[in-house]
């Protein structure tokens, strides 16, 4: 061995070990605490299965690690009596109570008053404007005098149709002749297309008043001819007799009747 080599190991063995000592104080001894009674009637706590202890656990979660209080039943409810007025006690918080059960029912009430109310005003308002609506809609007062006429019976000879304008449509009065109508009361009904008897179709046996307009397409029949003597449609060939009733060609019905009356002597008022 070399005698550089034999100083470099000299030299190491020589080397002592230096311990650090620890500056720490000891830990100071732990103190066991009572154990805590915990109440079993707490139905509020999640049911999990975890047993009730008082005791904080730790939840690690995304925030990080928290810790939870599963039983809160410990804690003390603070009382507020120092801090309430003289003049509030608990029995007037319970008439304040009282009052407010009762301010909250007069109110409901008030509120459906209020709501029937606006409900009837409404309709009210709803009502009267369709009234208006319909007043305006309906005829005036010269259309309406148009809408019955009063004719003289004496302008009407016997045995003659005549004429007359009422609500636009021709308007037929017939004065019948005796023979006219013992030939109209004679006739037989299940003769007629529409049956209908003479007596039904005049007021006064001696007047026929029907509207002059063929019952087929609309057409004006012509007084005082036809097979039947009572009116003719020359269009298509309807034969009505002296009450107006289709008796032959492709008419279906017979001559529309209008309401009248006769409110004098000699004076029949249509419409």
């Amino acid at each position: 061995m070399t005698t550089l080599a034999r100083t470099a190991l000299t030299s190491m063995v020589s080397n002592k070990i230096q311990i650090i000592g620890n500056s720490l104080k000891p830990p100071p001894p732990a103190i066991m605490k009572s154990s805590i009674k915990v109440p079993r009637n707490n139905a509020t706590l999640p049911k999990q299965g975890m047993i009730l202890n008082g005791k904080t656990s730790t939840v690690v979660s995304l925030a990080g690690v928290t810790k939870v209080r599963y039983a809160h039943s410990d804690v003390t409810v603070p009382d507020f009596n120092d801090y309430r007025p003289s003049n509030v006690s608990s029995t007037s918080v319970s008439e304040f109570r009282e009052r407010e059960d009762q301010r909250k029912k007069d109110n409901k009430t008030f509120n459906y008053a209020i709501t029937a109310g606006a409900w009837i005003g409404g309709v009210y308002v709803a009502k009267s404007t369709v009234e208006l609506f319909l007043k305006s809609m309906s005829a005036s007062a010269d259309v309406l005098a148009l809408a019955s006429i009063e004719v003289a019976l004496a302008d009407v000879p016997e045995g003659k149709s005549v004429t007359f304008k009422w609500r636009g449509k021709p308007l037929f009065i017939r004065h019948r002749t005796a023979d006219e109508i013992a030939t109209e009361e004679a006739v037989n009904l299940a003769e007629l297309r529409d049956p209908e008897h003479d007596n039904v179709r005049v007021q006064k046996s001696e007047f026929l008043i029907v509207i002059g307009i063929c019952t087929h397409l609309g057409c004006v029949p012509i007084a005082d001819s036809g097979d039947f003597g009572g009116y003719y449609c020359p269009c298509h060939g309807s034969h009505y007799d002296a009450s107006g009733r289709i008796r032959k060609g492709p008419a279906p019905l017979n001559l529309e009747v209008p309401e009248y009356t006769f409110p004098s002597e000699g004076i029949v008022k249509v419409g």
